[in-house]
């Protein structure tokens, strides 16, 4: 069969897929296709479903609280771009818009892919740093407002979003141009391996589905194997997080991933029985009340110091926490221009998080083991 001819069947196959099963900005209604879904054993917000000669792409939340979700055509067309919402693989050049999207790039062995980033100075990866030296990433602006002119100039195969509520006027006006875009919204999952598992959603972006679910087994593995580990301890040290700014102080909800995670470690997070979404808002007298005597404080903001935290409120000092120089932080743990290794790696490493906070929180069962992200204040 001629190349020719492969087009001319693919576009008619095409055509009639994207009028069945594209479901964008106004559909409401659920259609059926046929095909095998690649498993996914905990994310919610996005299916990959094979149907052979193409797969299908569908990004169900890609914000809080969205009304619609969005259907890609991912297919082996080289960079012939066939109609909208089709992504013709493999990927060769892309523009990612969240730091949390780099470490898929570096664990699939991709980065050399990525062209363009919206914000470089906050990115940690050394060996990302070193494209950025060289010139190969161009910095993009902000994410809100990129420079779509730097960007049109680098042609890139897709572009991964980020949005908080879909209004992106820079995205669209890409999309506009002609270039991809697909919302990622991984940050968006409820759960702390379900974020991790988003690693998938790269993966088939590149046809390295095998190689995705291999990465991800592992990190599963490792922690469910830490989670494991930390059951067998009897002493749950209670636990303080946040910090107060503006005479509010903010620490995760009970349903937080942050909270499953000190639950998988073990610990008594003392607002664990909380629930909704956001982080709770409370003012210092009831945090006080609450968790003065706590054993461990963590993450107090970007308080890189005993010192500034208490140049903050004197009321910090108070803390039993404070006293005992019990608190951790992950903000001192940085890239060379400032960029917050956590807010990089963090969720796609939650393994990694949870032996932190083993770590921090039950020293005796991880002997060996340094820290990753967090720090003792000094």
């Amino acid at each position: 069969m001629s190349l020719l001819l492969q087009k001319k069947l693919f576009s008619c196959i095409l055509f009639f897929t994207l009028i069945s099963t594209i479901s964008c900005k106004k559909a409401k209604t659920e259609t059926v296709v046929l095909g095998k879904d690649i498993e996914l054993k905990y994310a919610k917000g996005f299916t990959i479903k094979d149907l052979g000669t193409y797969k299908l792409l569908e990004v169900k939340t890609p914000w809080p609280k969205a009304e619609s979700s969005f259907r890609y055509v991912l297919a082996n067309y080289g960079n012939d771009r066939q109609a909208d919402n089709t992504i013709s693989l493999p990927i060769k050049r892309i523009v990612v818009t969240s730091t949390t999207h780099i470490p898929a790039l570096e664990l699939l062995g991709v980065d050399e892919t990525l062209v363009g980033f919206p914000g470089t100075q906050y990115i940690s990866s050394k060996k990302i740093r070193k494209h950025i030296d060289t010139g190969s990433i161009r910095e993009l602006g902000k994410n809100e407002g990129m420079n779509t002119e730097v960007l049109l100039e680098l042609n890139p195969d897709l572009v991964v979003g980020f949005g908080i509520d879909g209004n992106n006027r820079s995205l669209d006006l890409i999309q506009k141009a002609g270039i991809p875009v697909i919302y990622n919204g991984d940050w968006v999952e409820s759960s702390p391996l379900a974020k991790a598992e988003w690693i998938k959603f790269f993966g088939v972006l590149y046809n390295k589905e095998k190689e995705a679910d291999s990465i991800f087994n592992t990190i599963e593995t490792e922690y469910l194997k830490a989670k494991k580990l930390a059951q067998n301890v009897k002493n749950k040290p209670t636990v303080l997080s946040g910090a107060m700014h503006s005479d509010i102080w903010y620490l995760p909800n009970g349903t937080s991933t942050e909270a499953q995670l000190l639950r998988d470690a073990n610990t008594n997070y003392l607002w664990q029985d909380t629930k909704g979404t956001g982080s709770l808002h409370l003012n210092f007298e009831s945090v006080f009340m609450k968790a003065q005597d706590a054993d461990i404080w963590l993450s107090p903001s970007n308080y890189s110091s005993l010192k500034n935290l208490k140049n903050a409120s004197a009321h910090n000092a108070e803390f039993k926490a404070f006293k005992n120089k019990n608190i951790y932080s992950f903000n001192n743990t940085t890239g060379d221009t400032g960029g917050v290794l956590y807010f990089e790696l963090g969720m796609s490493r939650p393994d990694l998080v949870l032996k932190d906070l083993i770590k921090i929180c039950h020293p005796e069962l991880l002997t060996n083991y340094n820290l990753y992200f967090f720090e003792r204040l000094e």
